[in-house]
């Protein structure tokens, strides 16, 4: 049984599936190739066929800005997500997320509130950890704040909790639940839980440990499948799916409709 939380609220499915938006290197970024109306015209084309496939939401990320700067972008990141946001936005009238990495919790907040988005994903929202950009703080109690102060309250927090990509040892001794347990005391709106890497699946055990120590959506944020979800659906309240809706199987590759279709039939099999 699985609660209707206000994470859950956005969408007209119980555990709802959202889909990654990997937009194009943006501009003054060392992998950029395409100016900002091409980036823009690819988002919308895979906003368009994710919503007519059927998933639920979208999450935006600039996951090819790579190396990605520490905590906070330049304006012309700033500008140029808006710009990439509210085309998504317009093309699939989707529940739809935003994330800006590495760590630009604040920088998204800001675009999400200019474009009508409905949540971001935060990373280092609770406790620090040792990403691959170095440190990450806590940043609830300023994000928080700013978002009081702009008046944007009614955009959620998605909390990512002993996340990917990251060294957790300085946090060794505080468990995966005990994490997931002060976002919901810090006041964030879900939980997200991931494996080790992009493409990893959340272990079991994890899922479980988060579930039962807070009463926020958990959404499974990495590695999900057409596959495992049959698997991975019984703790779970939603799901974040990238990977498996790429050519391949890889992030970088290009959404390939006939893969998420076959996700999309994998996981109403097990609603």
């Amino acid at each position: 049984m699985f609660l209707m939380t206000r994470a859950i609220s956005l969408f007209k499915s119980a555990q709802p599936v959202v889909a990654m938006i990997h937009a194009g290197a943006l501009p003054g970024t060392p992998a950029s190739r395409h100016n900002l109306r091409e980036i823009v015209a690819q988002a919308e084309r895979e906003a368009r066929l994710y919503r007519d496939a059927g998933v639920d939401g979208l999450l935006i990320e600039n996951m090819h800005d790579t190396p990605y700067m520490r905590g906070q972008v330049g304006p012309e990141i700033v500008a140029a997500m808006t710009v990439v946001v509210a085309a998504v936005k317009k093309a699939a009238s989707l529940p739809t997320g935003l994330q800006i990495l590495a760590a630009a919790n604040r920088e998204a907040l800001a675009v999400a509130h200019a474009t009508g988005l409905d949540f971001i994903r935060a990373e280092g929202f609770v406790f620090a950890h040792v990403a691959d950009e170095g440190i990450i703080q806590s940043c609830a109690a300023e994000l928080l704040r700013y978002r009081r102060a702009i008046g944007a309250e009614h955009i959620q927090i998605w909390a990512d909790v002993k996340k990917k990509h990251s060294a957790h040892a300085v946090t060794a001794d505080v468990s995966i639940g005990e994490t997931a347990y002060a976002v919901e005391f810090m006041r964030g709106d879900a939980v997200i839980v991931t494996g080790a890497l992009t493409g990893d699946a959340p272990r079991i055990g994890d899922i479980e440990a988060t579930k039962k120590a807070t009463r926020l959506a958990v959404f499974l944020g990495s590695g999900v499948t057409a596959e495992n979800v049959a698997e991975l659906r019984a703790q779970a309240d939603g799901f974040i799916v990238g990977s498996d809706f790429k050519v391949g199987g890889h992030w970088a590759g290009a959404v390939d409709g006939r893969r998420v279709r076959r996700f999309l039939r994998a996981a109403r099999e097990v609603r």
